[in-house]
């Protein structure tokens, strides 16, 4: 106190050296235990960096101890944060901690990595600053990039292979199943999931096969077999199935289940069986039925060379004739098969009464024809379908149907009788001949099959009808009672829309 009065200082005065130096052994302590860390710290005050652990300098490219001491911390941040980082240090300024986020930091060398980052508000060397803790994720990243490529890869593998594929779980229940599994069985994977496969899509006569495979593939076997199931329609489906065992630490956690459908070419196999047959026996047939008239025609001419052979050589010729006629019409026959399978299927207008009305004009060579007295009724629209085929089949039936007539009794008699709407033709053909007994009749669209010895035909007559029909995508029927007739029903697609089509895509091409 002044002289005067006044008072120059007041105040209280106490020692505060124990708490200095118990703050400065924490921050030594502090200091030590984060040099250790496996993360990088930095702690930063007014943007500037005043501390940097090893491990902070390691991840972003400091070369040496305390090289990162004051550099400013956006440096480090990729621009596209920037904004958002001085955003949040502000915040941690005022208190507000910072939760872990990813980020992206450039480093010294300028590569750029992803981290994972958090921030708060810490005292340092007695002022208010900013702790940021990191860690490199780049290679993490990296990694989960990997994995999730590898996953959509997977998965569009999965989903977009040309077969179908299913997956089961250890216990062999399904856990997933891709399009090509919903379309060639129909059933979908919320039908399926979680439940056994070969309750759905195994035929009742091969369960046992169904649970056999699965025990072996859980043993760790991949197996391939040709099999059948069935679509959920009941359809049959040859399939050519594998199955490979999914292990991890050899242990089976799942079953891959990969079906091939192999039907059409099961078809085509079985179509060929029966071509080869057919080939073997029209090679067999055609051999002797050739062989058969030339060896007559040849006994003749040396029958006809005998010394002191006093016969009428015109007998000779009239059977040479017949032979030769014979001959003509078994090749005849023969080409008209060939031409049928390898010929395209054409489209033009059918003149039903034209075709018969030649028909008959052409067979009446054959004997008997002119007995046989046929009626005609044609019903409907124009029909529209290959005109040679339909020849040949109508050709065939009204051959055998005069070849076959009845000898005796009551006159020969064709019925045709044809309704043609804009879907199809009908057409029944009738005859009151000797007629096919039910145990021939199965028979009679097999190829040189003949039922009877009343004609010496080529008895590829009906094969060749069967084939036409088949080849025009229609269908066709017999029945027959012996000695009272045979009647054929045959259903043949119009193919009226597609000659409108053609038309009127000519039309508007031209204009």
């Amino acid at each position: 106190r002044r002289a005067d009065g006044t008072v120059i200082r007041r105040g209280i005065l106490q020692d505060i050296t124990e708490r200095k130096e118990l703050a400065r052994e924490t921050e030594v302590r502090y200091l030590t235990l984060v040099e250790r860390l496996p993360i990088g710290v930095v702690i930063q005050r007014e943007n500037k960096l005043v501390f940097a652990n090893s491990h902070a300098h390691h991840i972003l490219g400091g070369q040496k101890t305390k090289e990162l001491v004051g550099i400013d911390v956006l440096n480090f941040v990729h621009p596209d944060y920037h904004q958002r980082i001085a955003r949040r240090m502000r915040e941690v300024a005022e208190g507000l901690p910072s939760p872990m986020v990813e980020q992206k930091y450039v480093r010294l060398d300028g590569r750029v990595i992803d981290v994972e980052a958090m921030a708060a508000p810490i005292t340092f060397k007695g002022e208010s600053c900013v702790q940021v803790i990191f860690r490199d994720i780049t290679e993490k990243k990296q990694a989960e990039e990997r994995i999730k490529k590898n996953e959509t890869l997977l998965a569009q593998l999965f989903q977009n292979v040309p077969m179908a594929v299913v997956l089961l779980n250890d216990k062999g229940k399904v856990e997933q199943v891709n399009k090509g599994f919903e379309e060639m069985f129909g059933f979908s994977l919320h039908e399926l999931k979680g439940r056994s496969v070969n309750d759905f899509i195994v035929p009742e006569e091969l369960v046992h096969e169904g649970v056999d495979l699965n025990n072996l593939i859980a043993t760790n076997r991949v197996v391939s077999i040709e099999t059948i199931r069935k679509h959920r329609n009941g359809k049959l489906i040859n399939v050519i199935l594998y199955g490979m065992p999914v292990m991890l630490d050899n242990q089976t956690i799942g079953i891959y289940g990969v079906y091939v459908d192999f039907t059409d070419r099961k078809k085509v196999e079985e179509e060929l069986k029966i071509r080869n047959s057919e080939l073997d026996n029209f090679v067999y047939k055609v051999s002797h039925d050739l062989r058969a008239p030339l060896s007559s025609i040849l006994g003749l001419v040396n029958l006809a060379r005998l010394p002191g052979n006093t016969d009428n050589p015109m007998d000779y010729i009239d059977i040479i004739g017949e032979k030769v006629q014979h001959l003509d019409h078994f090749i005849g026959d023969v080409l008209s098969h060939s031409k049928n399978l390898k010929m395209e299927v054409t489209t033009a207008k059918v003149d039903f009464e034209q075709i018969i009305k030649r028909t008959f004009e052409d067979l009446s060579y054959l004997e008997g024809a002119r007995e046989v007295k046929h009626t005609t009724k044609i019903e409907g629209i124009q029909f529209y379908s290959d005109y040679w085929r339909i020849s040949e089949i109508l050709r065939n039936l009204i051959s055998n149907a005069i070849k076959y007539r009845r000898l005796v009794e009551e006159q020969p008699e064709i019925s045709i009788k044809i309704f043609v709407d804009h879907l199809r033709a009908e057409i029944s053909f009738a005859d009151n001949g000797i007629g096919i007994d039910e145990v021939n009749l199965a028979k009679v669209f097999e190829m040189f099959y003949r039922a009877t010895e009343q004609s010496d035909g080529s008895g590829i007559g009906l094969y060749i009808v069967k084939n036409a029909v088949d080849k025009l995508g229609g269908q066709i029927s017999v029945s027959s009672q012996l000695g009272h007739g045979t009647r054929f029903n045959i259903i043949l697609p119009n193919r009226v829309n597609s000659i409108v089509t053609k038309v009127s895509t000519t039309q508007v091409i031209e204009q």
